[in-house]
This record gives C-alpha cells, structure tokens and sequence, in this order.
C-alpha cells in the first residue's frame, strides 16, 4: 500500500515459504498414523466406547432400562444417550469436580462413584427432555451403572490402540 507523499516502500509483501518437497507452507505439520488417530476419529470412537458401555449397563443394572421396539430403534437410542452422556461430562462434570473437590480429598476419591452416578441421572433427565426411550431409575441404580460404566470404558480403551 503506497501512501500519498511518500516514496514507495522497499519492503516487499513475503508470502508464507513454501517447502520444496511437499508444496506445503513451512512449519505445516500434517497428521500421520504415527500420531495416534485424527480428532475427529477419536470423538467417534469415544462416542462409541460410551455407547457400548452405556449399552452393557442396561443389561446388567435393573434400574436403567432402554425403551425401544427394535434392534435399530435401541441402537439409535444408545447412540443419542451416548452423545448426551458426553455433552453432560464435557460441560458438567468439570464443575461438579470442582465444587466437589474436598469430598474427593475427604473420602480418597471414592466421591467419583457419586459423581459418576450423578451425571448418570442427569444423563436420564435430559433424555427424557428431548423425549429419548432412557431412564434411570434412583440414585442406587445410578451408582452401579455408572461404576459398570466406568469399568466397561477403562476395559475398552485398554484394548484400543492409542
């Protein structure tokens, strides 16, 4: 941009440095498998995760109960749970975790059951807003489904790959 009354400018406009190899913009770094699974790879493989474990809760835990007609319509149910149990430990739990953080301290982490039980019930009343076949039914029953959770998500994430 030349401004009026002044001599024009030495300085040139550099454009980002190209690599000669690749064609990309220096410093790029493009994903490889090396580094683990694309982002949105792993949301859907913890969406997946959830869903199975969520799933295998309501076969155990008489309590938390599925309400659907057919294969398809409980599977697309779980899903929806799925989706709704992580939105509720993205936005919730970290809150809760916080504001509860000398119960942690108090009881050596066994709060997390509670926690777990609590979002688990959460989990339950939003689908119930957004009319999703789900529920949860008292705190007893949440407490063991989500320490059923729980067990079922640790066991499959240790037989995934990172």
């Amino acid at each position: 941009m030349r401004i009026p009354g002044h001599p024009p400018s030495r300085l040139r406009r550099r454009s980002p440095s190209l690599d000669d190899t690749t064609g990309q913009a220096a410093g790029f770094v493009p994903w490889t498998p090396a580094a683990g699974y694309a982002p949105s790879v792993q949301l859907i493989i913890r969406l997946v995760v959830n869903a199975i474990a969520l799933w295998v809760a309501t076969l155990i835990v008489t309590g938390i109960d599925i309400d659907a007609a057919s294969t398809q319509d409980e599977v697309l149910t779980i899903l929806a749970v799925a989706v709704v149990f992580a939105v509720v430990n993205v936005l919730v739990r970290p809150i809760v975790r916080l504001f509860s953080l000398p119960l942690y301290v108090l009881t050596l982490g066994l709060f997390t059951l509670v926690v777990n039980a609590l979002m688990l019930l959460l989990t339950s009343w939003i689908a119930d807003l957004l009319n999703v076949p789900f529920t949860v039914d008292g705190f007893w029953a949440a407490l063991l489904g989500g320490l059923v959770v729980s067990f079922v998500s640790w066991v499959l994430n240790l037989l995934l790959p990172e």
